[in-house]
Parts: structure tokens; C-alpha cells; sequence
């Protein structure tokens, strides 16, 4: 099976044992998966299978979107509800002081990554480091809100909804809120919506792609790979190109009915089908294999 497989990923799983229950119900020799979600969250895990594994890399990083819930009044070690707590507060506040303070999560802001992260840190994750008690310098990083907003659910409980770059910690925001509430703040739960511009609609549970193997329509749930590289523009190449371009041959440019400009491009034959990703440099003239689409 090839393409991929937008999992609804379910809570206390990791990405990776999730991943490999969608391989082993497909039957692939290979998966991979798209953006690591912690244990705790459940949502939007693209899973690539077969020859579309090869492409992962090359997925644009494109924005994210989350819904999370918190409360207030207690700090975890993991900034999540699955932490030891380690602060208590009988501080409380409104949700109009929690609006008050939501711009300065917007726009780029400086992020230190959580010691509960899979970050490495000298090729040790910094997860490992953390169950071992050990605390490390991290370096902080930017991160892009493109949108924020928050909703109060029922006394100190609140949902924060929260459209962002890749790579930014949702549970440092709502501990960052805390901190500056002054009485602390938790994640309960994290939904994440949308990655690799696929949303959570387009999504099945585990329990759900086991009802469609069973029935033999799993393939109703595969998506094509070259969905994921939709940002890429397309060219359509003759057949002799296309034999020349499946064996590594590089193309002329001027021999393509292409837009001008270096970059990556999606390759399709005459019949459109997926040859794979091509690389255009202007000043050689040619059209680079990136790489080949096959079927495994």
C-alpha cells in the first residue's frame, strides 16, 4: 500500500506505536510519520506508507493548528496534566485577564523547549535526560502565532485554540500563561487539527481503519503523496522525459512548459500520473531529479 493515512491519533500512544499499528493493518514494508504529537494529544498524524515514505522529507513546513484545555492554579514538571506537580496556587484568574495577555503570544515569540520534548540534546533526548532528573541549558528558539484565542469551559478550565508555526510547544504557551497569571497553569488535554495541510475531518481512528480493512476498503482511507507536496507547482513532461526522468536523468528547461525560477516542482506524466519531485536550477539549465515516485 502507498500514499498516505491521516490517523486520528489516539491519547497516552506514542506517534511511533501509532504509526506502526496503521503499517502493520496496511501491510507495508514501510511508514514513516509526519510531526512527533507527545502521548497526551490526540489529532491529526499523517502516516506515509510504501513509496511515499521517500517523500517525508520534503513535505513543506507548513502551519499547524491546535485546541488544547488547561486550568489554573498548579505547575507540572512536564508543563502537562501527566507531570508530577511541583506548584500549587490559590490564585485565580478571569478570563478577561487571560484576553488581556493573549497578544504577547502573538506573532513571533522566543519559545525554550521543555525538557519533556524529543528534542536531542549531544544526541540524547532531552526526555531521557529529564526521567533521569536532570535538567539542561536549552536554547531558545522562534516560533510564529499566526492566530490565538481562548474560551472559558467552566470555573478554572479554559480552551485555547492556536494556529502556529511547526516546531512550537502548546503546553509552553499555557505554562507561559500561568506564569504570567502568577498562579500557574496546566495542560489537560491537545487536539491537534491541522498538519501538513491535512485537517482533522480528513482523519480515521485506529478503530475506524480496522473496520474498513475488515470490509477490504482500507484503501478508501489513502490519500496520494503528491497531496502533501500540493505547494509545490506542477509540470507535465512528455513520455521520453518521463522514461529518462524514473532512470535520474536530469531534463533541459527549456524543453519544459514550466514556471521560470529555482525550486522544487511536482512531476506528472502525460497521463498524469506522479513521476515525483523534480529540482530546477535556472543557471544549468535543468530540471534535477529530487526524487522518484515508485510504488513498493
Amino acid at each position: 500500500m502507498n500514499g498516505i493515512i491521516c490517523l486520528n491519533k489516539e491519547s497516552t500512544k506514542t506517534s511511533f506505536a501509532s504509526c506502526k499499528e496503521v503499517q502493520a493493518l496496511a501491510g507495508s514494508h514501510k511508514a514513516g510519520h509526519t510531526g512527533t504529537l507527545d502521548p497526551l494529544a490526540t489529532g491529526v498524524l499523517p502516516i506515509a506508507l510504501g513509496g511515499a515514505v521517500r517523500f517525508i522529507g520534503l513535505f513543506p513546513l507548513s502551519k499547524k493548528s491546535y485546541s488544547a484545555r488547561f486550568t489554573l492554579g498548579k505547575r507540572t514538571d512536564t508543563l502537562d496534566i501527566t507531570g508530577n506537580v511541583i506548584s500549587r496556587s490559590n490564585k485565580t484568574a478571569c478570563l478577561e485577564d487571560i484576553k488581556k495577555i493573549l497578544p504577547s503570544f502573538s506573532g513571533e515569540i522566543k519559545q525554550i523547549p521543555p525538557m519533556y520534548s524529543a528534542i536531542k540534546k549531544d544526541g540524547v533526548r532531552l526526555y531521557e535526560l529529564a526521567r533521569r532528573g536532570l535538567v539542561t541549558e536549552r536554547d531558545a528558539k522562534t516560533v510564529s502565532i499566526y492566530e490565538i484565542s481562548v474560551r472559558q469551559e467552566e470555573d478554572n478550565d479554559f480552551s485555547l485554540f492556536v494556529s502556529c508555526s511547526p516546531g512550537t510547544y502548546i503546553r509552553s504557551i499555557i505554562d507561559d500563561i500561568g506564569n504570567m497569571l502568577g498562579c500557574g497553569a496546566v495542560m489537560t488535554a491537545l487536539v491537534r487539527t491541522l498538519s501538513n495541510g491535512f485537517c482533522l475531518d480528513e482523519c480515521k481512528t485506529l478503530s475506524q481503519l480496522k473496520s474498513l480493512k475488515d470490509n477490504d476498503r482500507l484503501s478508501e482511507a489513502v490519500i496520494p503523496v503528491d497531496r502533501a507536496l500540493s505547494l509545490f507547482p506542477q509540470v507535465t513532461i512528455t513520455a521520453p522525459q518521463s522514461i529518462r526522468f524514473k532512470n535520474g536523468g536530469e531534463l533541459f528547461l527549456d524543453r519544459l512548459d514550466i514556471e521560470k525560477g529555482d525550486g522544487l516542482f511536482r512531476v506528472y506524466s502525460p497521463g498524469g500520473d506522479f513521476s515525483g519531485v523534480g529540482d530546477a536550477c535556472c543557471a544549468k539549465g535543468v530540471l534535477k531529479v529530487k526524487r522518484v515516485y515508485s510504488e513498493l
